[in-house]
């Protein structure tokens, strides 16, 4: 069966009562209380995104979302109660897409899950329509949303991906956080903080020195650049 949304918390009141206020408004979302259940659940059932807590009853968030993001490449949002720049930062770098701080609006929360899943969508649908980038080291595939570097594949997220076409779309010329808060994540939630951490993880996983960037340049206070090869 396929889901919008699969929550996973060990907090079973909280995590029961999202899952009931996101199927009211039509994002069928199915609740789940610890990292085996997970596990067992995505085995039988296609999940289009996962809300998932750091502290579980059967282990760690983080090591869970390693395991999704050795099969999955879907997006998971991080739901915690803790709220150091430390969890935030490891939460992004081993794959989170977005870090979420409990406690939570359910509106504010709904929000940002639908433009997520939107946003996903969007790029499975339009995919078809857009061109491979390869200038011999760097390869896109944007029929299979795939990053080759010298002939191997690179593993991002999806966030990341969909960052890095667009930056490439809008290549050799200035692309403002501004821009790509509106165009890449579509919502007003997202912080410089975690636009840089992924925009890292992207060089880290195409740049020859990620110290120094020759594809993604930074424009000091105004956003990015990507320079494609003359």
């Amino acid at each position: 069966m396929r889901y919008d949304c699969l929550i996973i918390d060990d907090e079973k009141e909280l995590c029961n009562n999202t899952a009931e206020y996101f199927n009211m408004f039509d994002v069928k979302t199915a609740a789940v209380y610890s990292g085996a259940e997970a596990e067992e659940f995505m085995r039988g059932n296609d999940i289009s995104l996962v809300l998932l807590d750091i502290n579980l009853s059967d282990g760690s968030g983080f090591e869970l979302c390693k395991k999704i993001r050795q099969t999955l490449n879907i997006p998971i949002l991080f739901i915690s109660a803790r709220n150091t720049d430390d969890d935030k930062i490891i939460a992004l770098n081993i794959g989170g897409d977005d870090y979420i701080e409990k406690p939570y609006s359910l509106g504010v929360l709904l929000a940002k899950v639908k433009v997520v899943l939107k946003r996903y969508a969007n790029t499975e649908s339009d995919s078809s329509k857009k061109q491979d980038f390869d200038d011999g080291y760097l390869r896109l595939d944007t029929v299979n949303k795939s990053v080759f570097v010298g002939g191997v594949e690179k593993k991002i997220t999806s966030i990341e991906y969909k960052l890095l076409e667009y930056l490439i779309d809008n290549r050799n010329r200035l692309v403002t956080k501004t821009e790509i808060f509106d165009k890449v994540w579509n919502d007003k939630f997202t912080t410089d903080g975690t636009l840089n951490v992924h925009v890292r993880k992207i060089r880290e996983a195409i740049e020859k020195d990620p110290q120094d960037p020759k594809y993604i340049v930074t424009v000091w206070k105004e956003g990015y650049k990507f320079v494609a090869p003359e």
